[in-house]
């Protein structure tokens, strides 16, 4: 069994010091979705502003990956590669991104809308991102995993939406992806039981149709196999004695 760690104190200060920042970058590339704008743009300025605060993006070169964000439109669910691709009125865009701050990650998405979008795109979105809190009502210490995945299935389903199976959240710290799996979907009652200390981040991705996807020829692009539309919402999560706290939240103590 691998090993789950748990936080000390002096960690946690670290650990919400990068989700900060994290935060603030992912608020920066909400801002910058507009039509006309390129996904490398954002992903330029996005690596510009975490560097700035003397971190580096967990993303860029993570495995082979060019981007310092993932930035996936539409059908696209996770691992967009910026690049020349311009944003177009309708569009709505999955925003990934990570930032590495005094040896430690904080990771957080957001999926937003370019312009005006359609009811049915504003509603997936709002499922999902509600889909979230939905889970990390079940973080808490005594419960399991799974349990926070159970939730985020039963709400999303409810609105006849997928949940990916292929890709799931995962513990955060030293590493950008540290044990446990949190899958967003299966039976609760199952998997490690949380305790005060872990960090994991929660991160419904959902489809509008059937809830498979593929991975592009590219090796990162991952769309939904029938070309329905996705969306995608996460944030660092610390399980504490009581409720859960988001590390993924701005100075001001807001989040997408």
């Amino acid at each position: 069994m691998e090993l789950i760690t748990i936080k000390t104190p002096e960690e946690i200060e670290k650990m919400r010091a990068a989700g900060r920042l994290t935060a603030q970058a992912r608020a920066l590339a909400g801002s910058m979705i507009r039509p006309g704008v390129t996904t490398g743009e954002i992903d330029r300025e996005v690596r510009k502003f975490i560097r700035s605060h003397g971190a580096k993006p967990s993303f860029l070169g993570y495995g082979g990956f060019p981007g310092s964000i993932c930035a996936s439109v539409n059908e696209v669910v996770i691992h967009g590669i910026p690049g020349s691709r311009r944003l177009e009125e309708g569009d709505i865009v999955s925003i990934d991104v990570g930032a590495y701050l005094h040896g430690f990650h904080g990771d957080c998405a957001a999926t937003f809308p370019c312009g005006k979008v359609s009811p049915e795109a504003q509603k997936l979105m709002d499922v999902t991102r509600e889909s979230f809190f939905k889970g990390i009502a079940q973080a808490k210490a005594g419960n399991r995993v799974r349990d926070i995945g159970h939730a985020v299935q039963q709400y999303v389903e409810s609105f006849g939406y997928g949940v990916v199976r292929d890709f799931v959240g995962h513990g955060v710290g030293r590493q950008m992806h540290e044990p446990p799996e949190v899958p967003n979907y299966g039976p609760g009652g199952h998997g490690p039981r949380l305790m005060p200390g872990m960090v994991i981040a929660v991160e419904p991705m959902v489809c509008a149709g059937d809830w498979r996807v593929k991975v592009l020829p590219d090796k990162w692009t991952t769309v939904s196999v029938d070309g329905s539309l996705t969306a995608h919402y996460e944030n660092t999560i610390l399980i504490t004695e009581g409720e859960p706290e988001i590390l993924t939240v701005t100075e001001d103590g807001t989040y997408a």
